[in-house]
């Protein structure tokens, strides 16, 4: 399960952020994972839940966004949502497609005091 892995890194993250700013706590932390990333939003907050008890998130709030995927076709420059990565073109059926959003994992805002 990398989810817990990936729970550890944002904690990691968290607490370097919180003490650049001399915080004594951090309020809310807002994580944006994208739909094609392979990470299970559920299993990541779970696993945020349980492996913050200790840390800089205790107490936090935690609030995670699905980005959805967006791929453009480089054949002819179409551009569409999709649910996965094995999937052609709805417009020409080409497989030569660019994902243009859907695969991050971003941290977008922490609120420390």
């Amino acid at each position: 399960m990398h989810e817990v892995s990936i729970a550890l890194n944002i904690i990691k993250i968290a607490g370097e952020e919180l003490e650049k700013a001399n915080g004594k706590g951090i309020e809310k932390i807002h994580l944006s994972v994208g739909k094609l990333s392979g990470v299970v939003i559920e299993s990541l907050r779970f696993a945020l839940d349980v492996s913050k008890k200790d840390g800089p998130l205790f107490n936090s709030e935690i609030n995670i966004d699905e980005v959805p995927a967006k791929m453009k076709c480089q054949s002819c420059g179409h551009e569409f949502k999709a649910d996965d990565f094995y999937i052609t073109c709805p417009k020409c059926n080409e497989y030569k497609l660019e994902v243009l959003t859907g695969k991050e994992l971003i941290i977008k805002s922490l609120t420390i005091y």
